[in-house]
Order: structure tokens, then sequence, then C-alpha cells
């Protein structure tokens, strides 16, 4: 198990499975997705917020592998940590596990800092990159 900085719980939904009730595996990046966000947000940095100064976090690259399936009704932990953070991208190392510890999920995701309007890579903005720095030092 992946350890983490922070973690977020989540619940299967009959909508997350597929026809035998196991999660769809689009839907494990939504949860990796909504973890980040999260993580994000009790950093005090709100996307909507860097999104009006023409500034948005963008996924470049997932390195993922499905190791068990989760069902529906289970109770995940969404796990995230920060493994690199560079002048204009964070890598995040990120696991789900069910109620028992079990992985489910492992990925390793790049995401980018980019100027929405160029779709361009810019630097971390310093006012959220100082924030980052201190909370995974």
């Amino acid at each position: 198990m992946v350890n983490s900085d922070f973690s977020w719980p989540v619940r299967i939904y009959y909508e997350d499975t597929d026809a035998g009730g196991i999660v769809y595996n689009a839907n494990y990046l939504k949860f990796l997705e909504r973890a980040r966000t999260e993580w994000l947000r009790q950093l005090g940095i709100e996307q909507d917020q860097l999104l009006q100064l023409g500034v948005a976090f963008v996924v470049r690259h997932i390195d993922i592998e499905f190791r068990n399936a989760a069902r529906f009704n289970q109770r995940l932990t969404v796990s995230c940590q920060v493994a690199q953070q560079k002048r204009a991208s964070l890598i995040f190392s990120q696991e789900i596990a069910d109620e028992t510890g079990r992985t489910i999920v492992t990925a390793k995701v790049t995401i980018a800092c980019v100027n929405i309007t160029a779709m361009k890579p810019i630097a971390i903005p310093d006012h959220v990159s100082g924030v980052i720095a201190r909370a995974t030092s």
C-alpha cells in the first residue's frame, strides 16, 4: 500500500459497475481524479480559482495497474501522494484499496500545469507551488 499523504473514501454505486456488478475500468480514473482534487482542496487550492487565472492541471500521463476487481457497494479508499514536484508538473503515486487493505488499483499519474488558452505548459504558480512544497516536505 502507498504510504499516503491523503486518502479519500469512495463507495461503489450501481452506476459505477458493469452488468456483472464489477467496477467498469474507466471509473477508477474518476476515483483517482477525485482524490487528487480533494487533496488540492484540503490544501486550500480550488481548481475553479485557478481556471479564473487561466491555469489548469491536466493529466499528461498515467501508468495504471488493475490488480483486483471492486464490486457494487464496496467501500474503497483512494490515496494520493506527491512522488515528485517539478516546475510545471506533479507526479502522483496513487492507490485504490478495499476495506481489508487489498490493493485494487495502483497508478502513477503525471499532471501538467497549463495555460488553458494556449494549452501549453507553464510553471505552477508560486503560491500553489509553495503550498504543495510545504505539504509534501
